[in-house]
């Protein structure tokens, strides 16, 4: 073997899509700025640019489209052929693949999750996976343990546990989405809860409970048998041997009693300098509520 085929082998780039471009770089970094120079770099940059979309394959079917990827790795190339300094000895394919990959990388980490996920959490994520897949290799497809998890990657068991939490968040799942094994149309949304009316009615109740035993006898008498028999202001009447327009006056007038009480009490409450004040603080808002109703309640009526 000849000297010259040595070296011919020893300066042969290991892909096709390698050119050489050494003496444009050379130029480059004599050329002071201005639109020569401007247009010397974008020939590099076409004459490297299969080199980027060859990179940007190595992230394709990963939610993104081809096109994007290799938008993104151009960037990235672009990026590339204007910091490559030709003095400091390295080939430029050293210098420009890792910052291709990196520009690809950056691409996926903050603008590819559909949840925002820190820095941190990603890498973590990344080390997890990688490890999962060169551990299943071995285990006969079961999956490897967190102990063995943190042992391969390096990690703590509770790094690896925030990294297998992270696999999930890469995407989000749509709560239409019908879920596993379901086969009459049942979703994700079916299985969430909704508000429950009748905790608010407890709060409600409690908070005007003071105020109504309080009350006397025939007010007592008529706002249950209004509101908790759901008598008509007319039966009610007839029952007790007085007017409609004396029970209506009476429902209104009790019901505003027992507003003023529970704000009188809400407000006294407040004013106490100690930490108890904030439970009354939020039932009293509510029979603040609930007075409201009761009163609209006795007019339809």
């Amino acid at each position: 073997m000849t000297a010259t085929t040595t070296r011919a082998e020893r300066t042969r780039h290991p892909h096709d899509d390698a050119p050489d471009t050494t003496e444009a770089f050379q130029r480059l970094a004599r050329m002071p700025d201005g639109p020569e120079k401007d247009q010397l770099r974008q020939e590099v940059v076409r004459e490297w640019i299969p080199m980027a979309h060859r990179l940007a394959g190595r992230f394709r079917n990963r939610g993104e489209a081809l096109e994007d990827l290799q938008q993104v790795a151009a960037l990235g190339l672009f990026k590339a052929v204007s910091r490559y300094d030709p003095a400091r000895g390295s080939a430029f394919e050293s210098f420009a693949v890792p910052t291709i990959v990196g520009e690809l990388k950056r691409h996926f980490r903050d603008h590819m999750w559909d949840l925002h996920v820190p820095r941190r959490v990603q890498e973590l994520r990344n080390r997890v996976r990688n490890s999962t897949r060169e551990l299943s290799v071995n285990l006969d497809g079961r999956s490897p343990t967190v102990a063995q998890l943190a042992e391969h990657s390096g990690l703590t068991e509770e790094d690896v546990l925030v990294g297998l939490e992270a696999l999930e968040s890469y995407s989000t799942l749509s709560l239409d989405a019908e879920l596993p094994g379901a086969h009459d149309g049942y979703a994700l949304v079916d299985t969430l809860g909704g508000p429950e009316p009748g905790f608010d009615q407890v709060l409600y109740r409690e908070a005007v409970k003071p105020a109504l035993r309080r009350l006397p006898e025939r007010e007592r008498r008529i706002l249950y048998l209004r509101f908790f028999q759901d008598m008509t202001q007319s039966r009610i009447a007839q029952q007790l041997g007085i007017s409609q327009m004396h029970v209506s006056r009476l429902i209104s007038r009790t019901c505003d009693r027992i507003h003023e009480q529970v704000d009188a009490e809400r407000r006294s409450t407040t004013a106490q300098p100690h930490t108890d004040s904030a439970e009354p603080a939020r039932t009293a808002p509510a029979a603040h509520a609930s007075a409201a109703p009761t009163r609209r309640s006795a007019a339809a009526a």
